[in-house]
């Protein structure tokens, strides 16, 4: 099994950040992916029937949405970083948009700040329509 640190360096070396999805177990369980589009990193959360928290609507868990986002944020953060540490989290604020349904998710990140202690990090999750997002996080990583 390769370490953290080793699977964020060979993310780093081959620029494709599979490697560290595979080294954090939480990512793995989550079953998250990520892909390259149009020169942007676009996190997947594929969906599984586990996610679901009101089976009545059905939608995802807001716990789910929120460290989906967060996973997001930290993995764009891995590959924006020039140190193999994993990014801490600080502080997180998810602003719930719309009720996630049961289909795949995605989302993007931005490092709008990177410092060197602290990095601010802006991602945004949609399902079928960017132009609809489910939830945008905003959130402050540990870099140091």
């Amino acid at each position: 099994m390769t370490s953290l640190l080793d699977g964020i360096q060979q993310a780093r070396g081959s620029g494709d950040l599979r490697a560290s999805i595979e080294t954090v177990p939480y990512f793995k369980w989550l079953g998250l992916e990520v892909e390259l589009r149009e020169d942007e990193l676009v996190t997947i959360l594929p969906f599984q029937d586990m996610l679901v928290g009101n089976p009545l609507l059905p939608a995802l868990h807001g716990g789910v949405t929120g460290a989906f986002l967060e996973s997001a944020a930290m993995i764009s953060l891995i590959g924006a970083m020039e140190t193999v540490k994993l990014p801490k989290i600080i502080n997180i604020t998810i602003e719930y948009l719309r009720s996630a349904r049961p289909l795949d998710s995605f989302a993007t990140a931005v490092v709008t700040k990177q410092g060197r202690r602290v990095a601010n990090v802006r991602a945004t999750a949609w399902q079928d329509d960017r132009d609809a997002p489910i939830a945008i996080a905003n959130a402050h990583f540990l870099i140091a």
